[in-house]
Protein backbone atom coordinates (compact mmCIF):
# COMPACT_ATOMS: atom_id res chain seq x y z
CA UNK A 1 0.00 0.00 0.00
CA UNK A 2 2.57 2.29 0.39
CA UNK A 3 4.47 1.67 -2.93
CA UNK A 4 5.01 4.71 -5.41
CA UNK A 5 2.43 4.19 -8.53
CA UNK A 6 3.78 5.58 -12.07
CA UNK A 7 0.45 7.95 -11.38
CA UNK A 8 2.16 9.36 -7.99
CA UNK A 9 5.68 9.28 -9.93
CA UNK A 10 3.69 12.31 -12.99
CA UNK A 11 1.96 13.87 -10.32
CA UNK A 12 5.18 14.64 -8.48
CA UNK A 13 6.90 15.14 -12.01
CA UNK A 14 4.53 17.88 -12.59
CA UNK A 15 4.99 19.49 -9.58
CA UNK A 16 8.98 19.72 -9.98
CA UNK A 17 8.32 21.31 -13.38
CA UNK A 18 5.70 23.86 -12.10
CA UNK A 19 7.10 24.76 -8.71
CA UNK A 20 10.87 25.18 -10.18
CA UNK A 21 10.61 25.53 -14.00
CA UNK A 22 11.60 24.11 -17.53
CA UNK A 23 14.30 26.23 -17.65
CA UNK A 24 15.98 25.54 -14.15
CA UNK A 25 15.59 22.16 -14.60
CA UNK A 26 18.87 21.48 -16.61
CA UNK A 27 20.99 23.75 -14.83
CA UNK A 28 19.74 22.23 -10.98
CA UNK A 29 20.59 18.60 -12.60
CA UNK A 30 23.84 19.60 -14.08
CA UNK A 31 24.78 20.85 -10.08
CA UNK A 32 23.68 18.07 -8.87
CA UNK A 33 25.90 15.91 -10.54
CA UNK A 34 28.79 18.21 -9.93
CA UNK A 35 28.32 17.60 -6.28
CA UNK A 36 27.86 13.80 -6.61
CA UNK A 37 31.23 13.25 -8.79
CA UNK A 38 32.96 15.71 -6.24
CA UNK A 39 31.72 13.63 -3.08
CA UNK A 40 32.52 10.56 -5.42
CA UNK A 41 36.39 11.70 -5.07
CA UNK A 42 36.74 12.73 -1.81
CA UNK A 43 34.78 9.21 -0.33
CA UNK A 44 37.71 7.62 -2.89
CA UNK A 45 40.76 9.80 -1.13
CA UNK A 46 39.33 9.16 2.00
CA UNK A 47 39.68 5.46 1.20
CA UNK A 48 42.98 5.49 -0.02
CA UNK A 49 44.54 8.11 2.59
CA UNK A 50 45.20 4.54 4.50
CA UNK A 51 46.94 3.13 1.65
CA UNK A 52 49.59 4.94 0.86
CA UNK A 53 50.11 2.53 -2.26
CA UNK A 54 47.52 3.13 -4.32
CA UNK A 55 48.05 5.61 -7.12
CA UNK A 56 45.50 8.31 -7.04
CA UNK A 57 44.81 10.35 -10.42
CA UNK A 58 44.60 14.00 -10.98
CA UNK A 59 41.10 15.04 -11.54
CA UNK A 60 41.03 16.53 -15.38
CA UNK A 61 40.32 20.32 -14.35
CA UNK A 62 43.79 20.19 -12.56
CA UNK A 63 46.03 19.81 -16.00
CA UNK A 64 47.73 22.77 -16.36
CA UNK A 65 46.13 24.41 -19.71
CA UNK A 66 49.39 25.49 -22.09
CA UNK A 67 48.32 28.71 -24.00
CA UNK A 68 51.05 30.66 -26.42
CA UNK A 69 51.24 34.93 -25.91
CA UNK A 70 49.57 36.68 -29.16
CA UNK A 71 50.85 40.22 -29.85
CA UNK A 72 47.93 42.40 -30.40
CA UNK A 73 48.39 44.67 -34.19
CA UNK A 74 50.35 47.90 -33.59
CA UNK A 75 48.07 51.31 -33.68
CA UNK A 76 49.42 52.72 -36.16
CA UNK A 77 48.74 49.42 -38.59
CA UNK A 78 52.43 48.41 -38.93
CA UNK A 79 53.64 45.01 -37.35
CA UNK A 80 55.76 45.39 -34.90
Amino acid sequence: MNALTPGHLAIIAVLVVVLFGAKRLPDAARSLGKSLRIFKSEVRELQNDGNPNIPVAPPAAAQPVQSERVDPPAADGRSA
